[in-house]
């Protein structure tokens, strides 16, 4: 080897040296920030238990099974691999008490996330062409439903699904006629801004009289459902109940679907594999079921917690001068509270963007968007009174930029152990 190619490669080594060292300290710095220090109002995200935390490190991470159910040379074969015999059984499991929650017959539990979920749900069972109502992002609703997003990819038209006021409020009267005159192939209920319940039973009533179908995406609040709060989607109507794990549910990042319905069950099922999901991450899965069973145990009083939690740090807020919305509606009845952004504006000059990065810098996340959630302070332990004090280190950090980091990080280390576990 020569001098120049030696000190290339002795180069690189040294640089892959350096940069796995970057690695192991930028992951370390996230742990230590994010897992321990901050205090996280973001309501798009959770925290898992260390069980939870264990599944996701097996060697179940490694490994595929391919589901198949079709003919190989004469023989009906269920799985295109083998060595499955054990995952097989831990997704089985996971169906099963996904069903169990959401008061189902049939589970899947395969999507990589509430996205791909809803992805598996409108191709298999919409064909190109169709036509379906969601609740656009002007009134609340999830970016990936409008025009130009999922419905450009599988080739669908939507329609906007009219809600009303700050807090995106449904008219039953006025969306029970609206279906009625549009007839649409289906109906997608479900925001990201998701502060109350829909009024299900004259939604439905239309959707079905006109021959359509009506999907729920549970999303942000499949852990409020699952502990029986909030609403059954299925049993108040819905044909198909999904949404991703990782946001009210304590559960990895993925998503899960759920019916009643046996026909819809094999459209969806079969017409998962090489479209929607090839390789499921067991160990995701395997996690999956772990939170799962913690939400049977004790997803009541999660659920329950976490709706005092989100009322509490609501009426905090209001208190504290931080313009919030839905008061004369008890301000939530989900683990979501919102900012009142053109209060927020109009009192103090600033945007909700500049008031999070002010937060941010005071170690306090919330959404640049104006949204707060109280599901991961709700898991560690915090009640209410803890709440009444986050929504004043939120009105000094961001209306007043005050350093309160000391105090947050304070308040935050009385808090390492999970509850609801």
């Amino acid at each position: 080897m020569t001098s120049k190619r030696a000190g290339v490669k002795g180069t690189v080594a040294a640089n892959n040296r350096r940069e796995e060292l970057t690695l192991k300290e930028l992951v370390a710095a996230h742990e230590k920030w994010r897992g321990r220090t901050t205090l996280n109002l973001l309501a798009s995200e959770n925290v898992t238990s260390p069980a939870v935390q264990h599944y996701l490190a097996t060697d179940l991470g490694r490994r595929y099974t391919l589901p198949l159910h079709q003919s190989v040379e004469g023989e009906i074969v269920d799985n295109g691999y083998g060595g499955t015999r054990y995952t097989d059984e831990v997704e089985a499991l996971a169906a099963r008490v996904t069903a169990r929650l959401l008061h189902a017959q049939h589970a899947i539990v395969r999507p990589l996330s509430g996205h791909i979920a809803a992805m598996a749900v409108l191709s298999s069972l919409l064909p190109r062409g169709a036509r379906y109502m969601a609740v656009f992002p002007p009134d609340g609703g999830y970016d990936g439903y409008a025009p130009g997003f999922l419905p450009a990819v599988l080739g669908h038209q939507v329609l906007p699904l009219p809600l009303h006021g700050p807090t995106h409020r449904a008219d039953p009267d006025e969306l029970a006629a609206y279906i009625r005159r549009e007839k649409p192939n289906a109906v997608l209920l479900g925001q990201s801004f998701f502060l109350f319940p829909y009024p299900m039973a004259p939604i439905a009533e239309a959707v079905h009289e006109v021959g359509g179908l009506l999907f729920y995406d549970a999303s942000h609040v499949l852990g409020l459902v699952m502990g029986g709060r909030f609403q059954d989607p299925l049993g108040e109507g819905a044909d198909v109940v999904y949404g991703s794990t990782h946001k009210s549910f304590f559960g990895p990042q993925g998503g899960v679907i759920a019916t009643n319905r046996e026909d819809l069950f094999l459209q969806m099922d079969g017409a998962m594999t090489w479209r929607t999901v090839d390789n499921a991450h067991w160990n995701r899965i395997a996690a999956l079921g772990q939170a799962l069973l913690e939400t049977e145990r004790a997803g009541s009083a999660y659920a329950d917690a976490v709706i005092e939690n989100s009322q509490a740090l609501a009426r905090g807020l209001d208190e504290e001068g931080v313009p919030v919305l839905g008061k004369d509606e008890g301000y939530t009845a989900s683990h979501q509270v919102f900012l009142d952004v053109p209060s927020l504006k109009q009192r103090y000059g600033i945007g909700p963007t500049t008031f999070a990065r002010r937060l941010e810098s005071q170690d306090l996340i919330i959404d640049l968007v104006g949204r707060m959630g109280t599901a991961e302070a709700t898991r560690i332990g915090m009640g209410p009174k803890e709440m009444r004090r986050a929504a004043a280190l939120v009105r000094r950090g961001g209306l007043e930029s005050a350093n309160v980091r000391g105090e947050v990080r304070t308040l935050r280390a009385r808090f390492r152990n999970l509850r609801f576990t």
